[in-house]
């Protein structure tokens, strides 16, 4: 039996085809289903909406006024159905993605030219905050998703990675004679030390990393991004500990050296989390596929 909605719905078909028949083909339904639905219809509005005339059907008065309304819904409708299809085909939308400074900039900003550069009409907006900063964030529903260093456990989020990072120390020219051979670290923290503040993920990572071998980092000098790290190195500052994914040109060029250690830094990745059970938008589904590697794409 057809419901309520199907019963104007059937009632609009009927309108704009002026046949039972029509409207029938038109919902895929029968002809009887068709009537069915008009005399319920009636019943329930207590008015007699069409009237037979050797051409077909017509509206009658109460069907002429019931019809502008059930137009104007329809019109409403077709709106909304094309906007989320709009949606759906990245013609509009919005992305708000939480990122730390450095992440945004050496990893999600390509990505970011390039999907406005596919997608023009989908806004993005990103907030630059700390790893944990973005996760609280994400949580109170601020950001669709976090772009953040792992590890992290957490229950209430699905983490994917998405970029092996490597960490090392660097130092400017004056450091040259020290980058000829790998180093300890207990020589290492002979020398001025240039870290991330406190309460970074890749000081703590950094920190762990030294105090599982026995040695506590003491920094001549604490910053607030990687990118200054990086100037205050290469000004001969000290040695800094930062991400050599993002220093490539800078080491290739010759304007900062590697101080390696004889025990390697551990790789760790950054990845991207979401809320679990909470379904992100077609938009930001598909600028997370492109961040990912192909092997952990959503499909």
């Amino acid at each position: 039996m057809l419901d309520n909605l199907e019963w104007y719905r059937v009632f609009y078909k009927i309108a704009i085809t002026g046949s039972f028949s029509k409207a029938a083909e038109e919902l895929y339904i029968t002809q009887p289903a068709v009537s069915y639905a008009v005399k319920q219809l009636e019943n329930r509005l207590g008015s007699k909406l069409f009237f037979r005339t050797y051409k077909g059907v017509k509206l009658t008065h109460e069907g002429e006024v019931l019809f502008r309304y059930i137009e104007k819904a329809y019109h409403f409708i077709e709106a909304g159905e094309k906007e989320i299809a709009s949606i759906h085909e990245l013609h509009s939308g919005e992305i708000t993605i939480g990122a730390s400074d450095t992440l945004c900039k050496h990893f999600l900003l390509p990505h970011v030219e390039r999907f406005h550069h596919d997608y023009p009409f989908v806004k993005l907006r990103v907030t630059n905050r700390t790893t944990q900063e973005t996760i609280d964030l994400l949580k109170q529903g601020r950001v669709d998703f976090g772009i953040v260093n792992l590890p992290i456990e957490d229950k209430q989020l699905q983490v994917q990675e998405a970029l092996e990072l490597q960490d090392t120390f660097v130092a400017g020219k004056d450091y040259l004679a020290l980058a000829q051979a790998p180093i300890t670290m207990e020589r290492l923290i002979t020398y001025p030390l240039l870290l991330l503040e406190k309460g970074s993920s890749i000081r703590r990572y950094a920190d762990s990393f030294a105090e599982a071998r026995g040695v506590k980092l003491q920094p001549e000098i604490e910053l607030g991004s990687i990118d200054l790290l990086v100037d205050f190195a290469r000004i001969g500052l000290g040695i800094a500990y930062v991400i050599r994914n993002f220093v490539s040109p800078e080491l290739a060029s010759g304007v900062l050296v590697e101080i390696k250690l004889k025990e390697r830094i551990p790789p760790r990745q950054a990845g991207i989390v979401t809320l679990k059970g909470v379904p992100v938008s077609a938009a930001a589904n598909r600028f997370i596929n492109m961040l990912l590697p192909e092997k952990h794409s959503i499909k």
